[in-house]
């Protein structure tokens, strides 16, 4: 193999470990949004549950009142 040949293959190798440590650092990045996401979603979640006992519990409270009347 020539020494241009060789070169020019190391350059593409250097190229190529560049992109792959690129990618596992995107990929990274990605699964930290992920998770934040995730936890989001579930905070979200657990507060819209709350609301929504909230208001079946003031439907209740309401429909006695409504009874009691």
């Amino acid at each position: 193999m020539e020494d241009a040949d060789l070169h020019a293959l190391t350059t593409k190798l250097d190229l190529l470990i560049q992109r792959v440590e690129q990618l596992k650092a995107n990929n990274r990045l990605l699964l930290a949004n992920e998770k934040a996401w995730r936890v989001e979603r579930a905070h979200l979640i657990e507060k819209n549950e709350m609301a929504r006992h909230k208001v079946e519990s003031m439907i209740s409270r309401l429909k006695a009142l409504e009874q009691d009347s």
